[in-house]
């Protein structure tokens, strides 16, 4: 028996297409162009969604040194005094305080310093 394969290419296609969207020039509408564009899209995505971890890391050492230098730290001498006194404050949750509460961050700096 004959097998028509053309309701099954055709939603292959329109899925394709789904995910061109917001795509520019040919890239959205020829399936050619739109293949690569999304292979190079996902490619992207994935590499980027580790970036972005990284990047926000970045930042948030930048706003504790920036916190730290004001009580005559560095920001690496103010890491290793927090394993020191096995303080468990994660990057994130100093960087907010040092940024939103600096009383607060005063206090964990004065703990870490005895």
């Amino acid at each position: 028996m004959r097998v028509k394969r053309g309701t099954s290419h055709l939603k292959r296609r329109k899925n394709l297409l789904k995910r061109t969207k917001g795509f520019r020039w040919g890239r959205k509408k020829k399936i050619k162009l739109a293949k690569t564009a999304v292979l190079k899209a996902g490619a992207h995505a994935y590499r980027d969604r580790r970036v972005k971890k990284r990047t926000a890391r970045q930042l948030w050492n930048i706003k504790i040194n920036a916190g730290v230098r004001q009580h005559e730290l560095t920001y690496s001498k103010f890491i290793k005094l927090l394993h020191d006194a096995k303080v468990d404050l994660d990057r994130k949750s100093l960087a907010h305080l040092a940024e939103h509460e600096p009383k607060t961050f005063q206090e964990v700096v004065e703990l870490v310093k005895k």
